[in-house]
């Protein structure tokens, strides 16, 4: 049990997507179906930090984290990065009635395609990718956290070399 956790919460080393950018790469661009926001190119988010969640509406610890990270997305210093969301559901309707559900405010995709899903390596979730203002992978987070609890603040602080 105690492995799990650690594994939960280190960067992918070893499973890898078809396509899957490394820690350390740079995103390459790509073309976002827009779920509760417009179409977007992933490099439309440069210049400034970005944290990609990806998820799906049947995924329990999706579930659990959705609201640590609306709250993260509404705290004092989240002007100093942007946060999205990619559900990797196959139906954009059951992803939009659990992002209806939770209430989240933050903008989101659906990867019906797993052009992002291969992209970010994301073959267990929830997965999050911390990609700086260059576009490069600083960290991948594979499991459920409170986004919002003073160890992530810290780590997204070290990420981005920010102050949370």
């Amino acid at each position: 049990m105690c492995l799990l956790g650690v594994a939960a919460t280190t960067p992918m080393a070893l499973a890898k997507t078809p396509g899957e950018v490394a820690v350390g790469a740079v995103l390459p661009d790509a073309t976002m179906t827009g779920l509760t926001v417009p179409y977007r190119k992933l490099s439309d988010f440069r210049g400034k930090p970005l944290i990609i969640n990806v998820w799906a509406s049947w995924c329990g610890p999706c579930r659990a984290e959705m609201g640590s990270l609306e709250r993260l997305s509404r705290l004092k210093g989240a002007s100093q990065f942007t946060l999205i969301g990619i559900s990797t559901d196959d139906h954009p309707e059951a992803a939009l009635v659990f992002v209806q559900r939770t209430g989240t405010s933050f903008g989101h995709f659906i990867d019906q395609r797993l052009v992002l899903e291969n992209m970010l390596g994301a073959d267990r979730l929830p997965l999050t990718v911390l990609v700086d203002a260059q576009g490069r992978v600083v960290d991948k987070i594979v499991g459920a956290r409170e986004w919002d609890s003073p160890e992530s603040l810290k780590l997204i602080g070290k990420a981005f070399r920010i102050r949370l």
